[in-house]
């Protein structure tokens, strides 16, 4: 009997399978500005890091995608601005229609469940699933940065579950990352729920459930 779902925020809400990392590598490229895997990856991740418990509390999505692509962008040394710009709000249009389908879907799973996210954030999930209208349908949020534990900690999973006064075996995690929410769920013994983006990918473990979008979580609960 599951009793709640547990899903991942970036890659998982509010895109199918697809981390941050690509999404803005993507709107560079289609800016004109593609230096190399072994040049972004570096820049990008270098500038998440940069905001790992800096942002403030109260900082939004809009915000947070502004400051990313701006650190992305004093990275790889791209200096004109309209780039930075296009690039941050391609990302965030992008992102909030994702949300808006996903909130439909949450509307439906919480006649049925209770729902949380856990995600590895900066420090300010909560502000951030508030400004995207999807905070009303979760019970519990729980950011790394404001618990100390980063997934695949099972910390980070049994705070969520502890948090909502279930056992981890009556819940479903559901994220796109093979060793940060598959590795870590299936180390607390929770069911999960693979999001991929691809149709036809190679389950991470023997008993996954693997789903192409989230649209199809439905199907397999």
């Amino acid at each position: 009997m599951i009793a709640a779902l547990l899903f991942d925020f970036g890659g998982t809400l509010d895109a199918d399978g697809l981390p941050w990392k690509e999404r803005f590598r993507q709107h560079y490229r289609a800016c004109g500005v593609d230096p190399g895997d072994e040049v972004f990856d570096p820049a990008f991740y270098a500038a998440d890091d940069a905001l790992v418990g800096v942002l403030p509390n109260a900082c939004g999505l809009r915000q947070t995608v502004e400051r990313l692509a701006a650190g992305v962008s004093a990275r790889l040394g791209v200096a004109d601005a309209s780039v930075t710009a296009q690039v941050g709000n391609r990302f965030l249009e992008e992102s909030l229609a994702r949300l808006s389908v996903s909130a439909q879907l949450l509307t439906r799973l919480r006649g049925r469940y209770r729902l949380g996210v856990v995600s590895n954030f900066y420090g300010n999930l909560p502000a951030v699933c508030a400004e995207a209208g999807i905070a009303s349908h979760f019970d519990v949020v729980v950011d790394s940065t404001l618990v100390g534990f980063s997934k695949p900690d099972e910390r980070i999973f049994r705070h969520a579950t502890d948090a909502l006064g279930v056992d981890p075996a009556e819940v479903t995690f559901i994220g796109d990352s093979p060793t940060r929410d598959m590795a870590g769920a299936r180390g607390v013994g929770m069911r999960h729920v693979w999001l991929t983006g691809q149709s036809s990918p190679k389950p991470c473990c023997p008993d996954d459930r693997v789903i192409p979008t989230l649209a199809d979580l439905e199907h397999v609960l």
